[in-house]
């Protein structure tokens, strides 16, 4: 049996990160010095839309891309630029968030209730063509 579930878990990351809601994600992803990153799987986006202008990071890729030694590096990653994580609603992203801050990026959040609260609050979404 488990002794720290994913609730632990991502209660743990929420105390280490800062966290940002949708209204004040609306406020600044269209800024130069932002990157709001969609860390679902595609499937997701294809299905649903994204955050117009997010650049796609898959959960599972993140740390190889974040990293500057890995052959997947993006160099997105070290732009200097306010990266603000999101997922389907609010878990992954809290942990990639934590991830990514304990690799060493510093100007780093995630969107509260991630692309759910976004489409709730009605802001603009973009199509994802296969």
């Amino acid at each position: 049996m488990i002794k720290f579930g994913i609730k632990d878990l991502c209660e743990s990351a929420e105390k280490q990160i800062e966290s940002i809601t949708v209204e004040e994600a609306l406020s600044i992803y269209k800024n130069d010095d932002v990157v709001v990153i969609d860390i679902r799987d595609i499937r997701e986006l294809y299905r649903d839309g994204k955050v117009p202008s997010a650049y796609h990071a898959p959960r599972g890729m993140l740390e190889f891309w974040v990293d500057p030694d890995s052959p997947y590096h993006k160099p997105i990653f070290v732009s200097g630029k306010r990266l603000v994580f999101y997922c389907g609603g609010g878990m992954r992203s809290a942990l990639a968030t934590q991830t990514v801050q304990m690799m060493g990026l510093e100007n780093v959040c995630h969107i509260e209730g991630g692309f759910a609260a976004w489409r709730k609050a009605k802001f603009p979404i973009e199509n994802v063509e296969k």
